[in-house]
This record gives C-alpha cells, structure tokens and sequence, in this order.
C-alpha cells in the first residue's frame, strides 16, 4: 500500500504528519482568501459611504488649505464651511426636502445635494439665509475668543468666516443670497449678477468666473419660467413673508458688513 501511495504522488511518499500541515496551510490559505474578498467588498462600499465621502472630502480640504495657511487655520476654516453648509441641510430637512451631508471641494468651498429647494420661493429662501444665519453664528466663537485673547490667529480666523457668509449673500444665483431674492423680485437676479461681473473686472478671480457661469445658466432657465403657471405659483408667496426675508436679508448682510470692517487689518511687510 505505501508503494501504490508513493507512485500516486510524483513529489514522493507521505512522511508522517504532513497531512496535518498541508490541512492546515489549507485553512490559512482559505481564511486570508476570505478577508481579501471581505477588503475587496468594503473597497467597492466605501464611496457609498455619507460619513466617509464628507470627513474624507473635509480631510482632502484641511490638507489643500494647510499648504497656504496652516494646518490649525486650515482645521477651523474647513469647520466654518461645514457650519455654512449644516445650516442648509438643517433647514432643507425641515422643509421636507432629503438632503445629502456636505461634501468638500478643495478651494471652492463645500456643496450638498438635494432634489429641490422646497416647494414655493419662501421655502427655497429660508433654505438660502440658513447656511449665512449658522455659518455666522458659527463665525461668533473665533469672534469672542479673538477678543478675550486678542490673538491675530482667531481673529483672522473671524475676519474669513464674516467674508465668505457675506460673499454668499450676493443676490446672484447660485449662491445664497440669489435664493434669498427669489422670495422678493426675479429682477433682483439681474441687478446682482451685473455687480458680481464688475467684481470679477475689479478682482478677477476663479471662483467668479464659475459663479458667473453657472449663475447666468441657471437665471436665464428661471427668467424664462417666470411666467409660466407653474413659475407664478412657484413666487406666490404672501406680502408678510418677503418683508421677513427681506429684513432678514438686509439684517444679515449689514452684521456682517461690520464683522469684516472690524476683523479686518492689513497684514504688515
């Protein structure tokens, strides 16, 4: 029986006990083929995950934003664009909208997704104010620490929060304010869309440019749909309700106005 056994197997005869190490380099084998197909699987998964697409999106920002400030600058400035973009999303839920968490793109800021802006004009212009509303309140914390310390560092750090929640109140859309003003007047569109051109003239930057792309697309689409039954009922929103918005508008924009004016300081040579 050994002699049938040995010429079976071309590689030689059994030496005793090799059954039990070929078995079991076997179960490693199959156990680390298993956790490969396991890793394999979480890889295709992770993109579906929310929390990974924005701490992973907020940690590519923190990265790109340290190269020109700092990591800890980086760090708080990420945090306020979160707060901003929060603000949307809390008061998209409220309105009975589903809205995706923020996700963060190096150097143009932080987007969300949803399918609508609510139902009428009134709701998309509370979606618009909330980002501006928390990302001021938010902009409040390095406002007091900077005045109990007087550190430059919180300061700045204010002086940026104050800036980019006043730079999205232009009433142009896509930015917050141009949904704010499709509670008033569709024409104010208009007027805000010839201001931020001569901003860009004046200062000409990137990020201008896309606002001004996508911007005059998306007016042109509403200024045609304006008059449309489903446009009419769309602005038809009750007298009251745009004098709030428009006092929470001019409100917010004036608080921040003063923010900037007061964070302010020229950075010595």
């Amino acid at each position: 029986m050994a002699d049938q056994a040995t010429e079976r197997l071309p590689y030689g005869p059994i030496h005793p006990g090799s059954g039990r190490k070929r078995g079991r380099f076997a179960g490693i084998l199959a156990a680390l083929a298993a956790a490969a197909a396991k890793a394999k699987s979480l890889i295709f998964l992770l993109p579906k995950l929310k929390l990974l697409t924005t701490f992973g999106s907020a940690l590519v920002s923190v990265a790109a934003y340290a190269l020109l400030w700092g990591w800890w600058f980086a760090v708080g400035f990420v945090a306020l664009l979160f707060l901003h973009e929060f603000g949307h999303v809390i008061q998209l839920r409220r309105e009975g909208v589903k809205a995706s968490a923020p996700m963060f793109i190096p150097f143009l800021g932080a987007v969300i997704s949803a399918k609508s802006m609510g139902r009428d004009a009134a709701a998309e212009a509370r979606v618009g104010l909330a980002g501006p509303v928390l990302g001021t309140l938010a902009t409040l914390v390095p406002l007091t620490l900077w005045l109990a310390t007087g550190s430059d560092f919180w300061r700045a750090l204010a002086y940026v929060g104050f800036l980019i929640n006043l730079f999205n109140l232009l009433p142009v859309l896509p930015l917050d304010g141009g949904r704010a003003m499709a509670a008033l007047s569709p024409w104010i569109w208009a007027f805000g869309f010839a201001g931020l051109i001569a901003l860009a003239v004046l200062f000409p930057n990137p990020i201008f440019f896309l606002v001004i792309v996508f911007g005059g697309l998306e007016t042109w689409r509403r200024f045609k749909a304006r008059n449309t039954p489903e446009g009419r009922a769309y602005h038809a929103i009750p007298g009251r309700t745009r004098a709030v918005v428009a006092a929470t508008y001019l409100g917010l924009a004036g608080l921040l106005g003063v923010g900037v004016a007061e964070t302010f300081f020229a950075r010595g040579l």
